[in-house]
């Protein structure tokens, strides 16, 4: 016969439901109560039925993560984070990549599989937010803010980051500067160029349109962005990157050029990635608490959950900070380096 957590129970000497609680590690029940009930399960061989599980509590005990391009190096420094924090608070996590988040609102997140969901890629035109909640499955922005009633979210202040790249290449004396920013329909990218759009005009410096390229949060945006800006104006000193990743794009297509990274011309990104900081880049960029960004998203969702936070919408916003490294530097002359 099949041992059952009423085996598990009587062995420990707890009831069946204390059982199902220690083993999803509720914090509801003690450390000692938790190891005496794993100890028991251990010795009987007892493994939980997830199918089981789901029935009887109606709870899945997974919560799907949405990521819409791991390729982006950006969003694997977000899920260990993710994962460590929701495995302690008894959740499993389930990772979904697709190129739109449109394209999960049917399927995977819609099914009943899941609890709830962490939002990473959702862009203000996403269909995905009200249909989660058509469902009633709980969901949280990570990376993102969403102006619509109930959405918790947990993110860098992402203006003010823009604020201080501004503040910093005024004081530096450049100004000859451009933008390769993120889209638009995200509030990242939309935050962050405001915020250095304003910072500008605060210092008496004019950001034209000419001098702007956004996309995609990719290396070609800043490969191919930095080329075309290069090709319009020769005569820039100074460039701010939506994030790293654009930044090293950027920084490739200078060498290509010839420019000398910073004499030639300032790069400045956003996030702190670890590759920003090899010797290779040395990136002058924005740092801010990104494990715990994930952690607190994490938090956010699972409180949500548990029926431990109110209706209205709370965000856990981080400060960011410049980082000084080896790819700014005061403006010098120079000549067209093309002819």
């Amino acid at each position: 016969m099949s041992i059952t957590s009423h085996d598990v129970a009587r062995f420990a000497g707890v009831s069946q439901a204390t059982v199902s609680r220690a083993l999803r590690g509720d914090p509801r029940v003690s450390e000692a109560t938790q190891q005496r009930v794993r100890n028991a399960a251990e010795a009987l061989n007892y493994v939980p039925s997830e199918a089981g599980r789901s029935l009887s509590t109606r709870s899945t005990r997974r919560i799907g993560v949405l990521v819409s391009d791991l390729a982006n190096p950006f969003y694997p420094y977000l899920v260990g984070p993710l994962h460590d924090e929701l495995e302690q608070r008894g959740y499993r996590m389930m990772l979904l990549t697709e190129r739109s988040d449109d394209a999960l609102a049917t399927e995977r997140l819609l099914d009943h599989s899941i609890d709830g969901a962490v939002l990473t890629t959702a862009t203000s035109g996403s269909g995905l937010p009200d249909a989660l909640r058509r469902k009633q499955v709980p969901f949280v922005f990570l990376n993102r803010v969403d102006g619509r009633d109930g959405a918790d979210s947990a993110v860098v202040d992402n203006e003010r980051g823009g604020q201080i790249v501004a503040g910093e290449l005024a004081e530096l004396g450049h100004r000859k500067v451009a933008l390769l920013g993120g889209s638009t329909d995200t509030s990242s990218g939309r935050d962050r160029e405001h915020g250095f759009v304003g910072g500008l005009a605060d210092a008496g410096i004019t950001l034209p349109a000419t001098r702007i390229r956004r996309g995609p949060y990719d290396f070609d945006t800043g490969y191919r962005g930095l080329t075309e800006l290069l090709d319009a104006d020769p005569d820039l000193t100074a460039v701010f990157c939506g994030n790293d990743v654009v930044a090293i794009g950027a920084y490739n297509a200078a060498l290509r050029e010839g420019l000398r990274i910073p004499d030639d011309l300032t790069l400045i990104g956003f996030d702190d990635l670890p590759m920003a900081s090899w010797e290779a880049f040395s990136l002058t960029t924005i740092r801010y608490d990104l494990p715990e960004m994930a952690r607190a998203a994490a938090r956010l969702l699972v409180e949500r959950l548990s029926g431990e936070a109110n209706r209205s919408a709370r965000q856990v916003a981080f400060a960011p900070e410049l980082v000084r490294r080896g790819t700014h530097a005061p403006p010098t002359l120079r000549r067209a380096w093309r002819v």
